[in-house]
């Protein structure tokens, strides 16, 4: 079988367009930005692969396990043609080989499980895998010190992917997940995993506040570990944190209970926030 994992540059950038985090990535010198570019591609194709639902988990398993021996041939010195850009940034910020792995083994926890209402600790190594190994690949491309570039990978991803959960229940439900802890559901008194359930339960809004709480928390420490740092390296995270902080105020002045309408930033206002950071 036969899969296309390779991304030339120029679809690196058009994927890229399409984040919310766009905005915050353009204003890096064009080395930066283009890493930035490569990773977010990386990323988007491998999360492609764990929410198709048109295959089934087999053909899933096998194209992120291909995807797997496509990294391990970038860092063998023999990437892929359209990989080579990727191979570059690699190369240019020293990539950590083990946080693209943990991405692929983030988005395999998708795939091999239903990923309902899961525990707190197994919640925490989802998080870990598919949001703060991509910040501590994002942290090297924006020249960090190494121990407040991990702490803040650490608290940043992790505020960023829970903010993300609570933003997308009822996207998350209609393919059969739900991503609030089982800790969250049993204090507020909800006794059934079944994502449409859990959603229509009038008491979410109490396990959902459990949840952003933890996210403002994480929130509040990345900005400490910002604060310290040099204003010119942490200039693209602190919008991204800036944006998503808005976007979890928003989430919990609107509430969870249903019916849920939309919560998102508007590009004008991403671009406000960017334009706070630039100098």
């Amino acid at each position: 079988m036969m899969i296309d994992s390779g991304l030339p540059s120029s679809e690196a950038a058009r994927r890229a367009s399409g984040s919310s985090f766009y905005a915050a990535m353009r204003i890096l010198p064009q080395p930066q930005r283009q890493a930035m570019f490569e990773i977010y591609s990386f990323c988007r194709a491998v999360d492609d692969i764990a929410d198709g639902y048109q295959a089934d988990s087999e053909i899933r398993l096998e194209q992120l396990q291909h995807w797997r021996s496509q990294i391990d041939a970038v860092y063998a010195g023999k990437p892929l043609s359209n990989l080579r850009q990727l191979a570059d940034a690699v190369s240019t910020f020293d990539l950590r080989r083990e946080d693209f792995l943990a991405i692929i083994e983030g988005m395999r926890m998708d795939v091999v499980s239903a990923m309902r209402a899961p525990d707190l600790s197994t919640l925490d190594i989802y998080c870990d895998r598919v949001a703060c190994a991509v910040g501590r690949l994002s942290v090297r491309v924006f020249g960090m010190e190494e121990n407040a570039g991990i702490a803040l990978a650490h608290h940043l991803g992790r505020a960023l992917q829970l903010t993300n959960i609570l933003r997308d229940l009822d996207e998350d439900a209609t393919i059969g997940r739900l991503y609030l802890p089982r800790e969250a559901l049993d204090d507020a008194g909800i006794t059934t995993s079944d994502p449409l359930t859990v959603l229509s339960d009038p008491a979410i809004d109490k396990a959902c506040l459990m949840i952003a709480a933890r996210a403002h928390q994480h929130f509040t420490q990345a900005e400490m570990i910002m604060a310290r740092s040099p204003r010119r390296i942490v200039r693209t995270p602190r919008s991204m944190a800036a944006a998503y902080r808005m976007m979890l105020n928003r989430l919990t002045a609107r509430g969870w209970r249903a019916p849920r309408a939309p919560v998102r930033l508007r590009p004008r206002q991403l671009l406000w926030i960017v334009l706070r950071y630039v100098v």
